[in-house]
């Protein structure tokens, strides 16, 4: 665990070289967590729970629910600043975070920074952690977070609902697999640049693809044996495109079989995009455009859930 979150600058322990690797320089370990800001978290939460998320425990200071089935978690972050600030104005959920599991986060928050990473001034509330972060696309967060095994950032930050149980069952054996950014036009080599130089991901050619959404560059993250790696997509709008900002798009989920997951979200009353150009496939599904902007992107993986 870092010491980060406890010591001045003082009195922490030097930095490890062991923590440094050429191929997972900051010693990534997967995605803990996925957060959506929002001034309508009711809305959004019945959109998670049509997904197989369940509310299992409540921020002690804030306007922000934990929700979760298995190990995937998602954080839905309605205190009035962060969703302002997310939303730039929209009446939309957006992608706010991304929280990243690294060995140390006080190790990776040096590497990164060295490296040019910008980052974020956080300003915890008592009683809360101090979680290093720095800026994303679109004003997003990128989380570092090294409390994920037998003690977590929810056991300090998060109290659980009565009732709720900690890890309700996933449901058809969704994972996070990656996430979709939108980037400006001509960016896609800035993004790779930053993607590589500060975690340490890997281009993927052109001619591997997965799912039913092919377009744009995609990139893999390292992970260390306990994780998985989840991927990037880079994805350049059109020229005439209507709402050109970058911003982190959409989750992909793998499952293991696309067409049962989705009988089995089908179910549950989410609907998924049906058209001649895009349609559900053994490769890949996507659903429907909920609250303006929320989307979920099923892709075929062999990868259990962690």
């Amino acid at each position: 665990m870092s010491d980060l979150l406890l010591q001045p600058e003082h009195a922490r322990e030097p930095l490890q070289d062991s923590f440094s690797d050429v191929s997972n320089p900051i010693a990534l370990d997967g995605i803990e967590f996925i957060e959506y800001a929002t001034l309508k978290p009711q809305a959004l939460g019945q959109v998670l729970e049509m997904m197989g998320f369940r509310p299992v425990a409540r921020h002690r200071s804030r306007e922000v629910t934990l929700y979760r089935q298995g190990t995937l978690s998602i954080v839905v972050n309605a205190h009035p600043p962060d969703a302002l600030g997310a939303s730039h104005g929209a009446d939309h959920p957006s992608i706010s975070a991304i929280a990243l599991r690294v060995r140390s986060a006080r190790a990776a928050r040096e590497y990164v920074l060295e490296r040019g990473g910008w980052e974020v001034p956080s300003h915890p509330d008592a009683m809360e952690l101090n979680i290093p972060a720095i800026h994303g696309v679109g004003g997003s967060r990128i989380y570092l977070i090294d409390r994920y095994q037998d003690f977590s950032i929810y056991d300090v930050d998060f109290i659980p609902i009565p009732g709720a149980a900690a890890q309700p069952p996933v449901l058809a054996g969704l994972n996070f697999f990656g996430i979709v950014q939108y980037i400006g036009i001509g960016r896609s080599y800035d993004w790779i640049e930053f993607y590589q130089t500060l975690l340490g991901a890997t281009l993927i050619p052109d001619e591997q693809r997965f799912g039913i959404m092919p377009s744009g560059k995609l990139m893999r993250t390292p992970a260390l044996h306990t994780g998985q790696s989840f991927m990037i997509q880079l994805v350049e709008p059109a020229v005439d495109a209507p709402d050109p900002r970058e911003q982190l798009q959409r989750i992909g989920l793998g499952v293991p079989d696309v067409l049962a997951a989705v009988q089995a979200l089908r179910a549950r009353g989410v609907e998924f995009v049906e058209s001649p150009a895009t349609h559900s496939g053994k490769r890949g599904a996507i659903s429907k455009t909920y609250l303006g902007s929320v989307v979920f992107e099923l892709v075929h993986s062999a990868a259990e859930p962690t």
